[in-house]
C-alpha cells in the first residue's frame, strides 16, 4: 500500500509540550497554544482498494487533541475516518486541530484521485436525490407562496428522536423514543410561513454538489456546497450548504449539516433533523421535499363544492336539533374534543380524539384539568324554535334559531350569539359573522344521533371549518317525554373478571386504564357520559362458597372520569343503592354520582371478599347483561 504520509515531530516532544501548556486546574487558565507542527497525523491513500487513490484514510495520532477534517465532500471529527471520492480530482483536505489551549489550523493537504470509481455513488437512492451520474435533480419545500401543499399534508412533519427510515424497522421506529405527528399545514400555519422557499439542487456532475438558493431566510441566501449519502445508514450529510427549511425552527437545530433520510421516491424527498431539547423537547423535524418538476406540472383537483351535502344519518337538522316527540334536546362540548378544523366535506383535517393529542400537537391552554369545566358549556334547542345556553362560567343567554331546508344544513341565531370558552384554552366556540353555524358531521351511537359537530366557516378565503363537537346530553334521548335512559353496548366477550387484584375481591373490570380492558375495553369509554343514574344489571355462575364462606357480599362501583374530575370508589360498606351478592343468579347495582360525569378511566364493579370465598374461582362466569345511563 503506497501512502502519502504526514509525519510532524516525537510523540516525546508532544507529550512535553503538552506536560507545560496544559490548563492550571486551580485556575481555569487555558494552556499555550501549541505550533502546528506538534500535532501529529496520518492520511493515507488506499491505492490497493482504488488503483485511482479514491479510497483515502486520515488518522488522528495525538492524544488529547481533537482533530477535524473537512475533505472537501464532508466533515469529520472522528478519530479514524475513510472517505471514498467517487470521482477523480484534486481534493483538499483543511485540518483543524482543537487542543487544551485553542484551536489550531493545520496546514492543508492535497491528494490527487487518478481515475473515477463511480461505484460509489451507483445506488439508487443516489439515483432518486441527484438524478444519477453526471445530472442534477431540483427539490423544493412542500409549501407554495398560495399556501398549497401538493403532495404532502404540510411542508413538515414531527417525529420521535428514535424515527428513521420509514421502509425499516416497525414503521420507522429504531429506539424507545418513537411517535409521530403529520398535520395538514391549513390549520396549523404556525409551523411554517407561507411563502416560496427556493430551491436546492443535487448534482452528480463531476461531483456531489448541492447549491441552494433561500428565499425565506435572507441570512443563508444563496449557497454552494456538497454532500455525502450514505446509502446503508440512511444519512445525509452536507457542507457550505443547507437544506431548505423554517426560519421558524432555525435556531432550534442544532447541525442543519447532518440529516436522517426518512423516505425518497422519483418525486418526493423527506429528510430529518434533530431539534434540540431547549425548543419544546427533543424531537425530529421532518421536511417534506418535492421535485420542482412535479411542482411545477401539478394539477390541482377539482375543488369540491362550497356547500356539500352532509350526511345527517337519515334525519334532518330540525330533528337532530330537538324532535316532535321530545321537545327539546340538549347538546353539551365534548370533553375530550371540543374542536377541531375539517374541510368543506366535514373530513376532519387533524382527527383529535383526546386532550394528549392535543398536547402532543402543540396547541397550548387545553388540558386534562380543563375538561370538569368544558362539559358544562350546553345549548338546548326546542321545536318551538328557541334556544338557551349556559356556559362554563354560568352565563345564561336565551334566543331564536331557524334551520335551512335546502340541504345546507345551516343554522341562524336572532337575539343570542352562542358562545362558550373552551376551559382554559385560547380557543373558544362562536358563530360567523352572520351568526350562523353549520351542522358538517354527524355520528351516531346505539342508533342515535349522539355527536354533531357544528361548524364555523372560515371567512377568509380558506375552505374549511373550524368545528365545535357536541355530544348528547344524558338527558336527552329523543325517546320520549319521560328519559327512559339509554342502553351501552356491551362485548361481554372482552369482559375481564375475578380476583383482579389478589385481595379477596371479586371485580367485573369494563374499563381501566391500568387493567387489561385498556387496550381492547368490552365498552366504548366514550359512550359512557350521564348525570342522572347509571344501571347495571349482570349476571354471576359457577359459584361454589367454601365451608367458611360469609355468604353475603356487597357489590359496589368504582369509578373514575377523565383527568381525575371525578371519582368515586366503593368500601365494601352497604349503602343505598348498593347490591348483595350471595352466589349464582342474576343482581342489579345502582350508581347516582350526583353530577354529570364522562369519559371513565376506572369503571369496575367490585364484590368485596367474594373471590377469597369461592372454592374454584375458574369455573366462574359472569356477563353484563345491561347499562343503562340516564
Amino acid at each position: 500500500m503506497k501512502k502519502i504520509r504526514i509525519l510532524i515531530a516525537s510523540f516525546l516532544v508532544l507529550g512535553v509540550t503538552f506536560l507545560i501548556a496544559s490548563c492550571n486546574p486551580e485556575t481555569g487558565v487555558l494552556g499555550e497554544l501549541p505550533d502546528k507542527s506538534e500535532i501529529q497525523f496520518d492520511i493515507t491513500q488506499d491505492f490497493t482498494a482504488d488503483p485511482g487513490g479514491n479510497t483515502v484514510i486520515m488518522t488522528n495520532q495525538t492524544p488529547g487533541v481533537t482533530l477535524t477534517w473537512d475533505y472537501g465532500t464532508g466533515r469529520s471529527n472522528k478519530k479514524v475516518e475513510t472517505v471514498k471520492y467517487a470521482f477523480k480530482g484534486d481534493y483538499t483536505i483543511n485540518i483543524t486541530a482543537v487542543t487544551k489551549g485553542g484551536i489550531v489550523n493545520l496546514d492543508p493537504v492535497t491528494i490527487t484521485v487518478t481515475d473515477d470509481n463511480l461505484s460509489y455513488v451507483d445506488d439508487p437512492l443516489w439515483n432518486l436525490l441527484s438524478g444519477g451520474v453526471g445530472n442534477s435533480k431540483t427539490w423544493v419545500l412542500d409549501l407554495d407562496a398560495d399556501g398549497v401543499s401538493k403532495y404532502f399534508a404540510g411542508p413538515m412533519y414531527f417525529y420521535g428522536t428514535d424515527n428513521g427510515w420509514l421502509e425499516g424497522g416497525d414503521e420507522g421506529c429504531y429506539g424507545d423514543d418513537c411517535w409521530n405527528w403529520s398535520p395538514d399545514w391549513k390549520g396549523n400555519e404556525w409551523i411554517a410561513t407561507q411563502g416560496d422557499y427556493g430551491t436546492m439542487t443535487f448534482s452528480l456532475d463531476g461531483g456531489p454538489f448541492l447549491t441552494t438558493n433561500h428565499l425565506m431566510i435572507p441570512s443563508y441566501g444563496e449557497e454552494s456546497g456538497t454532500y455525502f449519502l450514505d446509502a446503508d445508514a440512511k444519512t445525509l450529510t452536507t457542507t457550505n450548504a443547507t437544506i431548505l427549511h423554517t426560519n421558524e425552527n432555525d435556531a432550534c437545530v442544532d447541525n442543519w449539516g447532518s440529516m436522517k433520510v426518512f423516505s425518497i421516491t422519483e418525486n418526493t424527498l423527506q429528510l430529518g433533523v434533530l431539534r434540540k431539547d431547549s425548543c419544546d423537547g427533543a424531537a425530529t423535524l421532518v421536511f417534506n421535499f418535492i421535485t420542482k418538476e412535479y411542482s411545477d406540472n401539478w394539477v390541482p383537483e377539482d375543488l369540491p363544492d362550497p356547500d356539500p351535502a352532509i350526511d345527517l344519518n337519515g334525519g334532518t337538522v330540525d330533528d337532530l336539533l330537538s324532535t316532535n316527540v321530545t321537545t327539546t334536546k340538549t347538546w353539551r362540548l365534548s370533553a375530550d374534543s371540543p374542536f377541531d378544523w375539517t374541510d368543506l366535506n366535514g373530513n376532519l383535517l387533524n382527527g383529535w380524539q383526546t386532550v394528549e393529542d392535543y398536547e402532543a400537537a402543540g396547541w397550548p391552554g387545553y388540558t386534562s384539568a380543563d375538561q370538569a369545566s368544558v362539559v358544562e358549556n350546553k345549548i338546548t334547542f326546542s321545536n318551538d324554535g328557541t334556544v338557551s345556553t349556559i356556559d362554563s362560567n354560568g352565563t345564561e343567554m336565551s334566543g331564536m334559531y331557524s334551520s335551512s331546508t335546502d340541504g345546507t344544513n345551516i343554522i341562524t341565531f336572532t337575539d343570542i350569539t352562542p358562545f362558550f370558552p373552551i376551559g382554559s384554552s385560547w380557543a373558544t366556540v362562536g358563530t360567523t359573522s352572520q351568526n350562523q353555524w353549520k351542522i358538517v358531521k354527524t355520528a351516531k351511537t346505539d342508533g342515535v344521533v349522539s355527536d354533531i359537530w357544528f361548524g364555523k366557516r372560515d371567512e377568509t378565503g380558506k375552505n374549511e371549518y373550524m368545528v365545535f363537537h357536541f355530544v348528547l346530553d344524558s338527558g336527552s334521548t329523543g325517546g320520549g317525554s319521560e328519559n327512559e335512559g339509554k342502553e351501552v353496548a356491551v362485548d361481554n366477550s372482552k369482559l375481564a373478571y375475578g380476583d383482579l387484584e389478589g385481595n379477596g375481591n371479586f371485580r367485573i373490570e369494563l374499563f381501566n386504564e391500568f387493567g387489561s380492558t385498556f387496550t381492547d375495553p368490552p365498552i366504548n369509554p366514550d359512550d359512557i357520559a350521564f348525570g342522572e343514574s347509571m344501571e347495571i344489571t349482570f349476571t354471576l355462575s359457577g359459584i361454589t362458597l367454601t365451608s367458611t364462606a360469609v355468604g353475603s357480599y356487597t357489590a359496589d362501583y368504582q369509578f373514575a372520569s377523565n383527568g381525575w374530575a371525578f371519582g368515586y370508589w366503593g368500601e365494601g360498606t352497604k349503602n343505598s343503592g348498593d347490591t348483595s351478592v350471595t352466589g349464582d343468579g342474576t343482581y342489579t347495582i345502582t350508581f347516582t354520582p350526583g353530577s354529570d360525569v364522562s369519559g371513565p378511566i376506572v369503571f369496575t364493579i367490585d364484590i368485596f371478599g367474594l373471590a377469597a370465598d369461592i372454592e374454584d374461582i375458574s369455573a366462574v362466569t359472569t356477563t353484563i347483561d345491561k347499562i343503562v345511563i340516564k
